[in-house]
């Protein structure tokens, strides 16, 4: 992986803390969100779905049955161009819990705090420790389970996120910022029961193959939106039965994107684009609709803005909501090593076109990855139908063997971003405009995605995946050296467990 640089004096080599806050600054915001301000301030409510884009029914879905987060969505806005900072959990969380791109405070590799006793530069926090100075009570619940705290995933440590794991801990009148996070729609997906998705109705988007597998893993994520729904409205009831919805400021929004093949740990719509619906009573219209860029940086800005805190300087998010709101142009996004899996993907993604850069076009999209060859049947059936010659040219685009260095797409003509622009004479200023700001963005934001990890991790990292494959493979009986069709008919048994294997293909 080459030679190893501390993240932390990398950040001092480049810079990058010119124009940001300094020790004596920090501390002067520190002591101003400490100041008194009246006991009504709103409280903050954060309900995170894991993988989530945005398909549910307020969104356009025909087929889901979403009621509580619909009803959240007539009670205030629903926001349609949402995206997080990354496709993939941990990457995303670090920026939108800091208001900072994961690319600038060395958070940007999947899960690296596993590593690493990586800690966050000054003078940047998490936002909690905003809220707390402030005097909030600050909280994660592990999705209903009100006495067990919800998931972090930071790429960094802290040593007290949160004050506890749920909002009647805390002192008689004070104020909350709270997280709920919701795993239901993380893979492995567990269906709904009470309304089955019947695999023959869901519409695939055209990257993928018209196959049973591929129906029935798409129709059990839409059934899983609807566990995710009915636990959403549990935690709704439970707001309102405590008194607290009249002042409570709810963000519903996905933590990256839906967990398909083409869409997490990739820059492309599915990955990034989540659902984002905002209710606060008596200030937002109800039903209302926003087709504002957002960034999930801008998530952790806006709630300290509304709570009556200042947000730092330093902070690259913006204030999304309020009479303060500062609109965006674009959006930027960043995909880097995810598990064993080494990349460096980025975007920019404005209203009508996106722009994605690959850092390594050497290597195929489909390069190895155990999380997508374990838990995605579709990546597989990609794998048999490419040998068998029996994808179409939009599905074959996947699994090319190199990569372009860049992708165009105009999202209103082509919005699964199939047709690569990058090459069109007729888009070259587009090309060059947006090419140019991320060039811009780079520099600005002293991007890590070119500092190489410690070599060590990788180590550690190959041993952890190379231990966790053997014991998958043995725990569903295939060999070390399955072939992609071995691993096909694992998830038809899996999928159709009643049905024979003939009735699964000609299904």
């Amino acid at each position: 992986m080459g030679t190893s640089v501390n993240r932390r004096d990398f950040l001092k080599t480049v810079g990058w803390t010119t124009g940001l806050l300094t020790l004596p600054e920090y501390e002067t915001v520190l002591q101003a969100v400490t100041s008194k301000v009246p006991d009504d301030r709103p409280n903050i409510l954060w309900l995170i779905a894991e993988d989530l884009s945005p398909d549910l029914a307020c969104y356009g879905n025909p087929l889901v049955k979403t009621p509580n987060i619909d009803n959240l969505a007539g009670e205030g806005a629903r926001y349609t161009n949402a995206f997080t900072t990354s496709p993939v959990c941990s990457p995303s969380r670090s920026a939108f819990m800091t208001g900072m791109y994961q690319t600038s405070i060395g958070a940007h590799q999947h899960r690296s705090h596993r590593y690493d006793n990586y800690t966050l530069p000054e003078p940047v926090k998490l936002i909690t420790d905003y809220f707390r100075q402030a005097g909030y009570f600050t909280c994660n619940c592990a999705g209903l389970s009100w006495q067990k705290p919800g998931k972090t995933d930071f790429n960094f440590k802290v040593e007290k996120p949160y004050d506890g794991t749920d909002w009647m801990q805390r002192k008689a009148g004070q104020p909350f910022y709270a997280q709920i996070n919701f795993p239901e729609t993380h893979r492995p997906f567990k269906k709904d029961p009470d309304n089955p998705i019947d695999e023959n109705k869901v519409e695939l988007p055209p990257y993928y193959p018209d196959h049973p597998v591929a129906r029935r893993d798409w129709a059990n994520y839409l059934e899983c939106i609807q566990v995710l729904d009915k636990k959403v409205g549990e935690a709704l009831d439970r707001l309102e039965e405590d008194g607290l919805a009249d002042n409570t400021i709810v963000f519903f929004f996905g933590d990256n994107g839906r967990p398909h093949v083409r869409c997490k740990q990739f820059l492309y719509e599915g990955g990034i684009r989540v659902p984002l619906i905002i209710r606060w009573p008596g200030h937002i219209k109800q039903g209302t609709i926003v087709d504002d860029l957002v960034s999930a940086i801008d998530f952790g800005p806006t709630s300290l803005k509304l709570a009556g805190i200042e947000p730092p300087n330093y902070m690259q998010g913006r204030i999304s909501l309020g009479p303060e709101t500062q609109k965006r142009d674009f959006v930027i996004a960043a995909r880097d090593r995810c598990d064993g899996t080494v990349d460096r993907i980025r975007c920019v993604r404005t209203n009508r076109f996106k722009y994605i850069r690959n850092y390594f076009p050497n290597r195929p999209y489909t390069q190895f990855n155990l999380y997508k060859k374990h838990d995605y049947p579709v990546w597989s059936l990609l794998e048999v139908l490419f040998i068998e010659g029996k994808l179409t040219p939009q599905q074959e685009l996947f699994m090319a063997c190199i990569r372009p260095e860049e992708e165009l797409y105009d999202l209103q003509s082509d919005p699964y971003e199939l047709n690569n622009l990058s090459s069109d004479p007729k888009h070259q200023e587009t090309l060059k405009m947006l090419r140019d700001i991320l060039d811009k963005w780079v520099e600005d934001t002293a991007d890590q995605g070119g500092v190489p990890e410690d070599p060590q991790i990788g180590v550690i990292a190959d041993k952890d995946v190379q231990k966790y494959y053997d014991t998958q493979q043995k725990e569903r009986g295939l060999s070390l050296n399955a072939s992609p069709a071995e691993y096909l008919k694992f998830w038809q048994k899996t999928l159709f467990p009643a049905c024979p294997k003939e009735n699964v293909e000609k299904k």
